[in-house]
């Protein structure tokens, strides 16, 4: 393995963690959207706030991550990725911005009118972002994304069937990993109605997920023939992997397993990104630009390495204390709840 292609695979690494911490952090956001105004309902927002609200802002540590990394290393794919795909970037930055100020805002309003606007706003944003993260994915598959400064067409480089397909398919699968969550979290919190309330919404979301799937299959084969390709072809045992990992996840939800659910999510998200990046090698963008001819200076890529190294010993071991923290209900905001 080149330098260059594992510096692709540290940042395909922080693209898996976003898809899954990142995803279920929106998919939340989701369900608080659609909660009905009842007292399960406030139930259930009240849920999202106390699993979430400790950890939400360290989920968007991988996105930064992900977009320093691309910037740094492979300078020209940026440069090709954020002057096409300016329009559904800004609008996913946009609601990333929203959904902060909706989430920070709903807690604190002075009147009920208030935090139901901040409500609303947390929810449309947190749709907002995963769907145009989506049509940019879109985009670079169907490879209308030319290497340069503002070379693909700044409309329907991203506005398309696939990408449109691939926008509802990234919202689904958020707001399927953040049910399943959820229902551990319910658990967790000692409300069996919940658990139950969550469970219907994690099945319901894994079969529409899986229909957005298929669907996203033969839009692959008509508008993006090449990851379509390895798709079928090399990144066929993890797709395979996320197929078993889904449908043994869906197993445990019916029988009401307490343990083993969210891992097989994970596994299932992780899995099927990880066949895409296989499908995609070895090209930044598909067909115009491989990792070696996108890649920076070998010193800069070498200093990406030892940074990487280095979060993964300061990091890495903090964001997984704190997470543990927050799985064992020990952190202050939890406590004070």
């Amino acid at each position: 393995m080149s330098t260059a292609e594992a510096v692709a695979a540290v940042l395909w690494t922080g693209v898996t963690l976003y898809a899954v911490f990142g995803g279920a952090d929106f998919g939340s956001g989701f369900w608080a959207l659609f909660a009905s105004r009842d007292a399960r309902g406030r139930r259930a927002r009240d849920l999202v706030d106390w699993a979430i609200g400790p950890v939400w802002e360290a989920n968007h540590v991988w996105l930064i991550f992900t977009l320093v990394t691309l910037w740094t290393a492979f300078p020209t794919a940026f440069e090709a990725v954020m002057s096409t795909l300016f329009i559904p970037l800004s609008l996913a930055a946009l609601g990333i911005v929203l959904r902060g100020a909706g989430f920070a805002f709903h807690r604190v309003a002075a009147r009920s009118g208030g935090r139901r606007v901040a409500d609303v706003t947390f929810g449309i944003a947190s749709v907002l972002t995963p769907f145009f993260m989506g049509t940019v994915v879109g985009a670079v598959a169907s490879g209308r994304v030319p290497v340069g400064n503002a070379k693909g067409d700044a409309v329907t480089s991203w506005f398309n069937p696939l990408s449109l397909v691939l926008g509802a398919l990234f919202v689904t699968a958020g707001v399927y990993l953040a049910a399943v969550f959820l229902v551990s979290d319910a658990r967790r919190f000692g409300d069996t109605d919940l658990v139950g309330y969550f469970t219907r919404r994690a099945q319901v979301a894994a079969v529409l997920a899986g229909a957005l799937a298929v669907g996203g299959i033969f839009a692959l084969r008509a508008d993006a023939r090449f990851i379509y390709d390895g798709l079928t072809g090399d990144g066929l045992p993890l797709v395979l992997l996320s197929l078993v990992c889904g449908l043994a996840a869906l197993v445990l939800l019916w029988r009401g397993a307490g343990r083993g659910v969210r891992p097989l999510a994970v596994g299932a998200m992780a899995a099927v990104v990880w066949g895409w990046g296989v499908a995609q090698y070895p090209y930044l963008l598909p067909q115009s630009l491989t990792i070696e001819a996108g890649a920076g200076a070998s010193e800069t890529l070498t200093v990406v390495l030892v940074l990487f190294g280095v979060a993964v010993l300061v990091v890495l071991p903090a964001l997984a204390l704190l997470f543990t923290l927050d799985q064992r209900s020990l952190l202050e905001e939890e406590l004070e709840g």
